[in-house]
């Protein structure tokens, strides 16, 4: 990484601010401490729903910056990921997220379909032609689908996954209990579903770099559910929600995009 790149410098400040390292909270009562305040502000800002105007800017673009698609996950909205939206854009990076849905609950292929028509349709609006993917929960796993199986490898440069239950989740039955008759995507998350084994078949395309990033408190997708063989991996003691709310995650998630 450039020492003179203007993301590495915001990095190093980041980095550099008393108390503030890459390393573990103390023990669990900070932790539960966090997590409860990072659970009322994902549900705060969940509510904001889908109806969010936000303006893309395309000067800090370049092959080595390339733009951010950010995807929310089951029973998300655009809203969800509001907080990681604004730290992205105050580091200057161009981010856009997509509406999946009131409820996030269709089928995950037909999402993945959807995110392929964005994706081309920021491109063209770019001059690069690779686009950065961050995917939340089952948005990790739209994210993967479209690399994998829909041709995406040549428009992704890296994907996040961030709590993305890839081994599936057993928490996916509240889903199926409340919703199954109208939900395709709940059954998919069990694990050993038909789509997850569609899904891991095949290795990873060698010309995108994966990462995943799991919480230990995280009793949605358990850090069991989420390793993603051939993707770099971190561990955060935290909870599900505040993976797209905790500061410490969004350095993880900005080295990542900047290694």
């Amino acid at each position: 990484m450039d020492s003179d790149d203007p993301y590495f410098r915001r990095l190093k400040q980041m980095l550099s601010r008393p108390g503030v390292k890459l390393k573990r909270l103390k023990p669990s009562f900070e932790a539960d401490i966090s997590g409860a305040k990072h659970a009322l502000s994902y549900l705060r800002h969940l509510a904001r729903g889908n109806r969010i105007r936000r303006k893309a800017f395309f000067e800090a673009i370049d092959e080595n910056h390339p733009p951010v698609l950010l995807l929310h996950g089951y029973l998300g909205t655009r809203g969800s990921m509001y907080i990681l939206e604004r730290r992205l854009n105050d580091d200057g990076i161009c981010v856009f997220s997509f509406n999946l849905g009131s409820l996030n609950v269709r089928d995950i292929r037909t999402s993945a379909f959807l995110i392929h028509r964005k994706v081309e349709s920021i491109l063209a609006q770019t001059p690069v032609k690779k686009i950065d993917i961050i995917g939340h929960s089952m948005g990790g796993l739209i994210g993967l689908y479209y690399v994998k199986k829909l041709g995406g490898a040549d428009r992704v440069r890296k994907l996040v996954m961030m709590g993305t239950p890839y081994r599936g989740t057993w928490a996916a039955l509240l889903g199926v209990a409340t919703m199954g008759l109208v939900s395709t995507s709940a059954w998919q998350l069990l694990p050993n579903s038909r789509f997850l084994r569609e899904l891991d078949a095949g290795p990873l395309p060698p010309s995108v770099q994966f990462y995943t990033i799991s919480a230990e408190r995280d009793w949605v997708c358990p850090p069991r559910s989420t390793p993603v063989e051939g993707a770099e991996s971190f561990t955060v003691p935290l909870g599900h929600s505040s993976l797209v709310m905790s500061e410490e995650v969004y350095r993880h998630v900005l080295w990542s995009l900047r290694k």
